[in-house]
């Protein structure tokens, strides 16, 4: 049985158990990193040197990396719905989940941290607003290409949602300035509707 290593409340792992979840893969997960720990141990190393998570086993394969291991288990199983396997459509895929990989994990974590996970003396609320400033700039972003297609990556629901996804939880559930964004927040309520994203996704934040 596919074996995935994370805390459900991470944004990465997020991304595996939708993905598990959409394509109905059994799999078990198994709670590390943050307050579970067992990220620095010998055995955890040897899966996944950096230390991080989400690590998956399937099989005697081992895979690290959330966007390279939602590619892995969508191509595994067939699945080009959510990954197509034409050229052009692929390539728009990719490109929204690499940008959102790029641009959103540190602002993102910024906020997190500075407004709901450290302790309140440790809290650094300029860190934070300029983190809200940023992806004020990047929601802005996607909500243009939202007005022009129903999902991120195009006409069909596919990875790019499912990379995106855990961050607009994040972000329109905490209460933050942000700008309208009337496509971002249609799309999200369409995301709330799926099962598989309110398992997984739709979680505290802490």
């Amino acid at each position: 049985m596919l074996k995935i290593w994370g805390r459900r409340n991470s944004s990465n792992v997020k991304k595996v158990l939708w993905c598990a979840e959409e394509m109905k893969l059994p799999h078990e997960q198994i709670d590390a990193g943050g307050a579970f720990g067992g990220t620095d141990n010998a055995e955890y190393r040897a899966l996944n040197p950096n230390g991080l998570v989400p690590t998956i086993k399937d099989g005697d394969f081992v895979l690290w990396e959330s966007n390279s291991i939602i590619r892995y288990l969508a191509t595994k199983h067939g699945n080009e719905a959510l990954y197509p396997t034409e050229l052009k459509q692929r390539a728009t895929v990719e490109q929204w989940m690499d940008w959102i990989a790029t641009s959103f994990a540190v602002p993102f974590r910024d906020i997190l941290f500075n407004l709901l996970r450290l302790p309140e003396p440790e809290r650094d609320m300029k860190v934070a607003n300029a983190a809200v400033i940023r992806l004020s700039t990047l929601l802005t972003l996607a909500d243009a290409q939202l007005a022009k297609t129903p999902y991120l990556g195009g006409t069909n629901f596919s990875l790019a949602d499912i990379t995106f996804g855990p961050y607009v939880y994040g972000l329109l559930e905490m209460d933050l300035k942000l700008p309208a964004l009337p496509h971002v927040r249609a799309w999200y309520e369409r995301m709330k509707q799926r099962p598989a994203f309110a398992k997984t996704v739709m979680l505290p934040l802490t």
